[in-house]
């Protein structure tokens, strides 16, 4: 029913858009999205889950732009997505793959419901938070050479570098024996606790602005994708859950106490 429900909000966004390519994609998101399910499930696997998600972007991306690669201001929007999916979804799938696994799927991959769900959920996932850019791509004028742009592509790029720089320097922290049982608190993880998804909200923001004079009537609602990225980041993946973990693991030290009592959660001090 949930996984049917995610469909249903996606797919109507798209219809009310009046944009029958983009309609088709977002059906063509989730249909990936259930047939990798098969193999995921009868292997019991989530190593390719990451991997997936990001291809799905990069699919979903290339097929609106098939028909309008002319178009250069559709393509710096269109490489901008592809680019920042290449490099996530390498680097969670070499990161679990190192793992051996991902804990967040190790009750869920076992049960047929809840790991379709999880699939569904990722094509929600996709189809949500490129929406707005989607559908940019897909109309007549296309994105729009404007100073909307300028500022969008800026702060896109912004939050790529942060989200880059973020998650080298937890990685390279992480490859310290000495720091197995230690949580991070320097460099941009400082100023930040969760500086790699502030930098995925900032670009999310940085796409839709970026989208946002190619929007008219109903289609303004796809302004919903940064909303739906911060949402998603903040209140049901992400930094919800790591903040649980981080209670969990070293909410008896003092150093972590006054390390959370310092650093805000997203934002830069």
């Amino acid at each position: 029913m949930i996984s049917f429900s995610a469909f249903s909000i996606c797919y109507l966004l798209a219809f009310l858009t009046e944009i029958p390519e983009l309609q088709n994609v977002i059906l063509y998101v989730f249909l990936i999205q259930w047939v990798l399910f098969i193999p995921a499930y009868l292997f019991k696997t989530e190593k390719f889950y990451d991997l997936a998600g990001s291809s799905t972007y990069i699919f979903a991306v290339s097929y609106i732009l098939y028909d309008s690669s002319e178009n250069l201001t559709n393509l710096i929007l269109g490489i901008a997505i592809i680019c920042w999916a290449v490099r996530l979804g390498s680097f969670l799938f070499f990161r679990i793959k190192k793992a051996g696994e991902d804990k967040r799927f190790k009750e869920i991959k076992v049960s047929p419901t809840r790991f379709f769900l999880a699939w569904s959920l990722q094509g929600m996932w996709v189809s949500m938070c490129s929406l707005c850019a989607l559908t940019a791509l897909s109309t007549d004028t296309g994105v729009v050479l404007n100073g909307y742009l300028y500022l969008g592509f800026g702060l896109f790029l912004f939050g790529f570098l942060i989200e880059i720089i973020a998650d080298k320097q937890k990685s390279k922290f992480r490859s310290v024996v000495d720091n197995k049982d230690k949580f991070i608190n320097t460099g941009l993880w400082s100023k930040s606790r969760h500086p790699n998804y502030l930098g995925e909200i900032i670009l999310w923001l940085g796409i839709s602005i970026m989208s946002i004079s190619s929007l008219s009537g109903l289609q303004y609602l796809t302004l919903v994708s940064p909303l739906f990225t911060y949402l998603l980041l903040v209140y049901v993946s992400g930094v919800r859950l790591l903040e649980e973990s981080g209670n969990n693991k070293w909410g008896h030290l003092e150093s972590y106490k006054e390390y959370v009592k310092n650093t805000p959660v997203l934002f830069f001090k």
